[in-house]
């Protein structure tokens, strides 16, 4: 395990200035345990250093060498002794259904809840969803279930830790037992399940467990007739015990395709909270208190220059702070407007909105293909990412539906939204596809 630290440390040891690396990365002690890698800093301030400033960094790393996105912990040697890492809390991208149990009877590996409620920015593109994920927090919520929607980076993830966080940490819900769980890990653990013949064992598991079940990307079970099964049968009998759903999806039920009827009533049931694209107004306020939770001086100018800049995304306006944050300490000056554009610089230039038209045209000298060839029948798997990808486009940059983006090249809308899904999931994993979206996205709103 040794050497692959050591790999992703040369990794690194690439991409970083040499004074960050040898200051930050190259103390470092590392163990590799299943899917977590557990870091040991020299002390608590390296750690927290680390922790704080080059966490992603070294996922995206330890990606490209181990084939998957790691859970991480970083840890002072005060804090936790090297015999003993697995005492630590791993933070992750992708978190393994967990149950922390409750505040009065900890369990031994407890979920690491990134966020709470207490730093979400409210406005009026988010404040139904708001309502409702802290109503059912505080017992003054009618429904059963809440279904979160919204377009990538605009809130899900942060408002079901943030429900996790309340309900494990609140003094009069210490005894509630909360699952964050993704769907795509839902399906592995019951691929599993079937496989050792022990699917009973996977049933029980969330029925007697479960007082809240947080479920996100739900449209991943999207032509998974055996999964949509399972699921119905575990949101009922959760349902008659009087536990909590809420779902997490890219998309409105209504436009989700390949999905049993009984389990889209089911997702309509409770309250529907779609998030919308951020204003300005509400963009300028989040960055004054990201700014603010950080210590980070940031004058109005310097705010409506970057929420001008980067309009459709929440975490890239909180990446681009974090970047000017670490720029300003590692100069030790005061952030000012050349250093604000040298960092806008690594980010899209959203000045103008770009129509299916721009969408297209891009796609097509990317992948150096014409339209004809994308609209055409044809399943090779260069053609399949470049389609793949202008649907992706289509749903973040234009308002159009599903079924009129499939109309522009002859598919059907539940074939757009299998193919924005396989798009969503190559970015999430850093992928080779991932990135040249990524690419592309940027090369569009230049």
């Amino acid at each position: 395990m040794n050497t692959t630290w050591h790999q992703i440390q040369a990794d690194l040891q690439k991409s970083l200035k040499p004074g960050i690396f040898q200051v930050w990365i190259k103390p470092l002690q590392a163990e590799i345990q299943e899917k977590t890698i557990y870091l040991t800093a020299p002390n608590e301030f390296v750690a927290s250093w680390v922790r704080d400033r080059l966490r992603d960094t070294i996922v995206q790393a330890a990606a490209s060498t181990l084939g998957y996105i790691p859970d991480i912990a970083i840890a002072g040697q005060k804090s936790a002794a090297p015999g003993s890492p697995k005492l630590l809390q791993p933070t992750s991208h992708q978190q393994q259904g967990r149950l922390p149990g409750s505040a009065s009877r900890p369990s031994p590996s407890p979920y690491n809840w990134r966020y709470k409620f207490d730093n979400f920015v409210v406005g009026s593109c988010n404040q139904l969803a708001y309502a409702a994920c802290s109503g059912l927090c505080t017992d003054t919520f009618p429904a059963g279930s809440v279904f979160l929607c919204s377009s990538p980076g605009l809130g899900k993830t942060h408002l079901l830790h943030s429900i996790g966080y309340h309900l494990c940490q609140h003094k009069k819900r210490h005894e509630t037992k909360v699952c964050y769980l993704p769907a795509e890990h839902f399906a592995n653990q019951m691929v599993k399940a079937i496989k050792q013949r022990d699917v009973e064992t996977f049933k029980a598991r969330y029925r007697k467990n479960v007082d809240v079940l947080l479920l996100e990307d739900v449209h991943f079970f999207q032509g998974k007739a055996k999964m949509q099964e399972e699921l119905l049968s575990l949101i009922k009998d959760l349902g008659d015990q009087g536990s909590k759903v809420v779902f997490s999806s890219s998309f409105l039920p209504k436009e989700l395709g390949k999905v049993d009827s009984q389990l889209t009533s089911y997702f309509c049931s409770g309250v529907l909270a779609p998030i919308q694209q951020p204003d300005l107004d509400f963009r300028v306020r989040l960055l004054q208190a990201k700014a603010q939770s950080k210590g980070l001086r940031l004058s109005d100018s310097l705010c409506h220059l970057i929420a001008s800049t980067i309009r459709s995304d929440v975490r890239q306006l909180e990446s681009c702070l974090h970047n000017l944050s670490l720029k300003a300490n590692l100069l030790q000056e005061p952030v000012n407007e050349e250093m604000t554009r040298d960092v806008l610089q690594n980010y899209s230039q959203e000045n103008t909105t770009p129509d299916m038209e721009d969408i297209i045209d891009c796609v097509c000298r990317a992948f150096d293909m014409p339209l004809n060839m994308l609209q055409s029948k044809s399943r090779k798997r260069s053609i399949v990412s470049a389609r793949n990808t202008a649907f992706y486009m289509a749903r973040k940059y234009t308002s159009l539906s599903l079924k009129d983006i499939g109309s522009q090249f002859n598919r059907r809308h539940s074939t757009v939204l299998k193919g924005i899904t396989n798009v969503e999931r190559e970015i999430s994993k850093d992928s080779a596809l991932g990135h040249q979206v990524l690419r592309i996205m940027d090369q569009l709103v230049k």
